[in-house]
């Protein structure tokens, strides 16, 4: 009996150091030992250093830790374990049924020579480079616990070392891809400075990322999330702080949500392109010091962007914050009048927004190379504004904002304010247009936008309209509000638009004009139920503009 008790308690404690949560449930047990009986298979812990890691930061532990993920894997799964320590460590692949366990204090280190980043025999050949931790084709694959995956990307930058293993045109690893997965979990785990994208998920489905951190801002391109034509996709309570696009979903990606997150980038945050988009919700999120436009998409031909709600939003300090754009000037086009169909962009909703717009980038913080794409501040980055564009013969559809309050940075000048043919190369970056001619929302070539408790301040006096509608149809602006200025043109300013309802709008500032109407095809516009006391008119007709286009009542 004593002999039993023993073996009880030797078990017991052997399970709550392991670190991993709940291991009383498994039978813990060396991972060189063999099994005695199949009963615990998937169930057991692999602990690396079983297998020969040291965990020193100096000794490479790329082959002890693979061979307990073999050894795991051969037992139908189970969960490796990874203790304290510092375990540097080349090309890792995890496969089916395998979870990697990192206890708070273990330290993954990615190796500094890309050369041991060579994959592992037998791993599938992959087409996108050098890589720390991958799974291909595998299913029931998660990374948990508090632990760190370290890439130290900042060995990558040029000029980092001098014995010739490292120049601007060197390959960089990424830190973590998954490919043609299903059923992947990451959560807890605190990823840092990895030398090219952290996390690169690539036709996955049923993906859950949660209570993730990533902190990586050492080189451009230093992406966050980077989701790639996936399905049922759930990211939330996490924190990205990285340099390019932190959570970019390209491809084609449907049924996917992200909640409780907080995130901070030189460049986008929720960035869409290529493929079929659709389904998606974001929501409960914070977005901070963001330069580049945190929610950006650039639809083509043969794309669709369709049935996505943006809710409860705290945006403050970014540039944009809103781009929509459908169609382009062809690649490689010399002349901007040549424009290409995009594909689809309709059913968007943005929800319950605040934010604060910067006057332009302040990369204080973000150390890029110089030269770099993302180092440059370009010119269509300052003094911006939510702007939805299409080329023209085509419209984005169904666009609605409700419970928006926004403060842009003002300071646009008569001159910006006086454009009226914004180049037609909607679909490229969002800077691509330049300083757009209103300092609060330029929309064009949309039908059925609804704008519902819109307000719009400026912290410096701006010259621009808040509001500029280039042929729009079927509109309603309910509940809009918004600052003016008596130097300016009109607080709005619609040119060929047609059969828009504005009602319960309110003028905050006095203003020359509320609404100026431009064009010929303008017509079937409304105003109703305003307070206009602060204008001095509250319309003016321009540019082959009918009177009877508008129809005002009390």
């Amino acid at each position: 009996m004593k002999n039993i008790l023993l073996s009880r308690r030797a078990a017991v404690a052997a399970a709550l150091g392991s670190g991993v949560a709940g291991a009383t449930a498994f039978a813990v047990q060396s991972g060189t030992q063999a099994a005695s009986s199949d009963g615990n298979l998937g169930a057991r812990v692999y602990n690396v250093r079983d297998y020969g890691a040291k965990g020193d930061g100096k000794t490479l532990d790329t082959a002890a830790i693979q061979a307990a993920i073999d050894a795991c894997t051969n037992d139908k799964g189970g969960t490796v374990l990874v203790p304290a320590g510092n375990f540097l460590t080349g090309a890792i692949w995890l496969k089916s049924n395998v979870t990697l366990h990192l206890a708070a204090m273990a330290h993954v280190l990615g190796s500094t020579n890309i050369k041991d980043y060579t994959p592992p025999t037998g791993a599938p050949t992959t087409p996108w480079g050098s890589v720390l931790i991958a799974a291909v084709d595998a299913e029931n694959v998660t990374i948990e616990g508090t632990g760190t995956v370290d890439g130290q990307g900042a060995e990558y930058l040029p000029g980092a070392r001098d014995d010739g293993e490292r120049d601007a045109g060197r390959p960089r690893p990424h830190l973590l891809i998954f490919s043609r997965c299903r059923h992947l979990t990451i959560r807890d785990v605190f990823f840092r400075n990895s030398a090219y994208h952290c996390c690169r998920i690539l036709q996955c489905g049923f993906v859950s990322l949660d209570g993730v951190r990533i902190h990586t801002r050492v080189h451009f391109n230093n992406d966050g999330f980077h989701i790639n034509s996936c399905e049922h996709v759930k990211i939330s309570n996490c924190n990205v702080a990285c340099e390019d696009d932190a959570c970019a979903l390209f491809g084609s990606n449907h049924d996917v949500t992200v909640t409780n997150c907080t995130f901070s980038t030189r460049w986008s945050v929720f960035r869409f392109g290529g493929g079929v988009s659709e389904n998606i919700t974001v929501s409960n999120c914070v977005i901070n010091d963001t330069f580049g436009c945190p929610i950006k998409a650039q639809i083509g031909a043969g794309s669709r962007m369709e049935n996505m709600v943006f809710s409860n939003l705290v945006m403050n300090n970014v540039t944009g914050p809103i781009y929509l754009g459908l169609g382009s000037v062809p690649r490689n086009s010399m002349n901007p009048q040549e424009t290409a169909k995009g594909g689809v962009v309709r059913n968007i909703l943005f929800q319950g927004i605040r934010a604060t717009i910067a006057a332009a980038p302040d990369l204080t913080n973000y150390p890029y190379v110089v030269g770099t794409p993302i180092s440059d501040i370009y010119p269509g980055e300052h003094r911006t504004c939510i702007d939805l564009s299409s080329v023209a013969g085509q419209f984005l559809e169904n666009i609605s904002f409700n419970d928006v309050h926004i403060t842009f940075a003002g300071g646009g000048s008569a001159q910006e304010a006086a454009l009226r043919d914004v180049p037609q190369v909607s679909g490229a970056e969002y800077f691509g247009l330049g300083v757009l001619p209103a300092y609060g929302m330029y929309a064009r070539n949309v039908r059925g936008l609804s704008l519902s408790d819109v307000r719009f301040d400026v912290a410096t006096p701006d010259l621009r309209p808040a509001l500029v509608f280039d042929h729009v149809e079927d509109g309603i602006v309910n509940g809009f509000s918004a600052q003016g200025n008596t130097k300016a043109e009109s607080l709005a300013r619609f040119i060929d638009t047609r059969d828009v309802l504005m009602a319960a709008c309110r003028v905050l500032t006095p203003s020359a004009v509320f609404l100026k109407v431009e064009g010929a095809r303008s017509g079937g516009i409304t105003i109703g139920g305003s307070d206009l006391s602060k204008v001095a008119s509250p319309v003016s007709f321009s540019r082959g503009a009918a009177k009877d286009a508008v129809k005002l009542r009390e």
